[in-house]
């Protein structure tokens, strides 16, 4: 049986993942398939229930229905209970396990860009919001490095919601705190829609940084943000958030179609230029 696989949110149209699966699946000679899928909030429990049914080994999730689908999974991972989110799901002796794996993209992410030492010249780490994916990142962050992670939020109590991740380990910072910080930051991480497109820039002074700062933003619309682009003016290492998305989207490949596929320069290439035709 030929494996099929989805990705369904509402809406979908925009998502970018049948681009990354369909190059991997051309790239290894895998027959199968991956597709966008539209279902609205009311109708997500029953496709859940029924996509076994309808020929699907697996499949992703994104925006709005990562937190249902994380109650609906029969066996989630520790990243999936740490995130209370499950983005990825597939098929185990006829149980539904789930999996978060924007953890494991973000750091991949940072990873390939920096090189896997980064981590052990880095101290304390700033991530700006408190989301979804700022749990993601400030788990990851959490996970690798000895130093405590800032999390600046416009609501204070938010970014406090994050302290079960590590209590003593997360700190929370008033929004208008952030620039006190910033020279004695290694990592800055941008979480927040702030410098996507359609979206007012992010502004904070980044000549407080240390020269060593590494200044990261896992927005991918436009490929480089107003604050990696003032980054790499000063000098300062950047991260785009496009590797972060197609590190993530590795796991998944490798659960539905047996093979765990590279991230590679031309898989960049590929979409970094659909993102430029759709701005």
């Amino acid at each position: 049986m030929v494996p099929n696989a989805f990705i369904t949110g509402h809406p979908v149209k925009h998502s970018r993942s049948p681009l990354v699966h369909h190059h991997w699946l051309a790239t290894y000679g895998i027959p199968g398939s991956y597709e966008a899928i539209d279902v609205a909030p009311a109708e997500f429990p029953a496709f859940f229930r029924g996509f076994r049914e309808r020929g699907y080994v697996g499949g992703n999730f994104t925006i709005p229905h990562k937190e249902a689908a994380f109650r609906l999974v029969d066996e989630p991972s520790e990243d999936a209970q740490r995130m209370e989110a499950v983005n990825t799901v597939w098929l185990d002796d006829g149980r539904i396990r789930g999996d978060n794996t924007d953890v494991l993209g973000f750091m991949a992410n940072l990873d390939q860009t920096l090189g896997v030492d980064w981590s052990a010249t880095t101290g304390n780490a700033l991530v700006l919001g408190a989301g979804g994916a700022a749990r993601a990142v400030v788990a990851g962050l959490l996970d690798r490095l000895g130093d405590d992670v800032i999390v600046a939020n416009r609501t204070l109590e938010r970014a406090q919601q994050l302290l079960p991740l590590a209590p003593g380990r997360v700190r929370p910072l008033e929004w208008s705190k952030i620039e006190a910080v910033l020279p004695r930051v290694d990592l800055v991480v941008n979480t927040t829609s702030l410098g996507m497109v359609g979206q007012p820039p992010l502004s904070i002074d980044l000549t407080l940084l240390p020269d060593r700062a590494v200044v990261s933003d896992i927005v991918y619309v436009p490929l480089e943000t107003p604050i990696l682009a003032a980054a790499r003016a000063r000098g300062l290492r950047t991260v785009g958030g496009l590797g972060m998305l197609l590190h993530q989207a590795v796991p998944g490949f490798a659960h539905w179609f047996g093979v765990t596929p590279q991230v590679t320069p031309e898989l960049h290439a590929l979409v970094e230029a659909d993102v430029q035709e759709r701005l």
